[in-house]
């Protein structure tokens, strides 16, 4: 499907930037023989040219929805199967707010710059060298417009990108924090309606809520100023075909008409594809940052690893700790437990007691090894 969808978008701007030329040819003969049967004929192969743009425009939208959910799908469950062979501590070091994030957000972001890549990626400049080639081939002259206005065009599309560039990088970083104050508040919900901690949560979740708004804002405001640059260039061209016809184009006639049309048409489709083209650069870098985040997890290696010989029956319940030390971070200058001597036979009970702090859970995950004693 990756490969069939830019086959399809190829023929299908083919098509596209036949039609125009097609339109002036059609006029002439039309001009020569006004009929029923002349005017329904080219009009027909006017209809099937449609009819298959059209087509191929549809199957390429499949395609490509089909190719980014099925590589959105495979990305998911290689990131959820490395998630599940993590010990704690590398949920420690991207924290379980962030695999939220990178497994939802990211891999959306990543889907859609993947289907944009295999769509509108490869119908932006087909369509801009397909159409510029008509356009000369039409007027030579004419044509010289749009070599002037695509500079302006696309050197003020390149600095929005760079401006929103940054915007969208740092964006997710605190997508991870506000995620991280909803999955706090949901697991400390007793303790918050106990200590009556309402207000407060709802105060530190704005102010993250209201970082990523600010931020998108911000972005969005700088990418919303495409449309109106896009609309000068766009009425620039066509004021300047306007008046060139006249003096370069045809003289008189349908002819004239016609051409200037076909011109106009092609104005439309070589900004617009500009316009495109700076829409998946957005895209782009927004799931750069995304991208860079998911093969992060994909490349983590397990802080656990099974021993040389390792072994698979237990011949009792007991529990053994000699002289046992645990720090979460290899960099930490003090360590949680210290000189741990623990005997415990199978088939007792017994209560681990300690204040706040005093790693009693701690001890207690080195048991079920979800974290490796140091």
């Amino acid at each position: 499907h990756s490969i069939l969808s830019p086959v399809c978008v190829t023929v299908e701007v083919a098509l596209e930037c036949i039609i125009p030329l097609y339109m002036i040819e059609m006029l002439k003969k039309i001009e020569e023989d006004i009929s029923i049967r002349n005017i329904l004929f080219y009009g027909g192969i006017l209809l099937v040219l449609s009819a298959f743009s059209l087509v191929f425009g549809i199957l390429a939208g499949k395609f490509a929805a089909t190719a980014s959910t099925g590589f959105a799908k495979n990305l998911r469950q290689d990131m959820y199967y490395r998630i599940q062979g993590f010990a704690f501590s590398n949920i420690d070091k991207f924290s379980a707010p962030s695999l939220v994030t990178r497994m939802t957000t990211d891999v959306a972001n990543v889907q859609m710059a993947y289907m944009m890549i295999v769509r509108i990626a490869v119908r932006s400049p087909i369509m801009l060298i397909f159409s510029l080639i008509m356009a000369f081939v039409i007027n030579v002259k004419i044509a010289f417009v749009f070599v002037a206005v695509i500079p302006v065009l696309g050197i003020g599309l390149f600095v929005m990108f760079r401006l929103v560039d940054p915007i969208f990088t740092r964006v997710f970083k605190k997508y991870d924090a506000m995620n991280e104050s909803i999955q706090e508040n949901i697991k400390g919900i007793r303790v918050v309606k106990s200590y009556v901690r309402d207000e407060y949560e709802n105060d530190k979740f704005k102010k993250t809520s209201n970082d990523v708004r600010y931020d998108f804002l911000k972005g969005e405001k700088i990418i919303a100023l495409a449309n109106p640059l896009l609309q000068f260039c766009m009425w620039f061209s066509i004021l300047m075909i306007c008046f060139l016809v006249p003096m370069f184009g045809v003289k008189e006639g349908v002819g004239r008409s016609s051409e200037m049309s076909s011109l106009i048409v092609y104005a439309s489709q070589i900004l617009s594809s500009l316009m495109m083209l700076s829409m998946v650069m957005i895209m782009i870098s927004m799931s750069n940052t995304s991208s860079k985040r998911i093969v992060e997890v994909l490349s983590e290696e397990s802080d656990l690893h099974a021993p040389a010989q390792p072994i698979y029956e237990v011949a009792d319940g007991s529990v053994r700790f000699e002289d046992v030390d645990f720090k979460y971070d290899v960099k930490a200058e003090r360590r949680a437990l210290k000189g741990v001597n623990l005997d415990i036979k199978s088939g007792e009970t017994i209560g681990i007691l300690g204040g706040t702090g005093s790693s009693k859970t701690s001890l207690v995950n080195l048991i079920p090894r979800l974290y490796d004693a140091t």
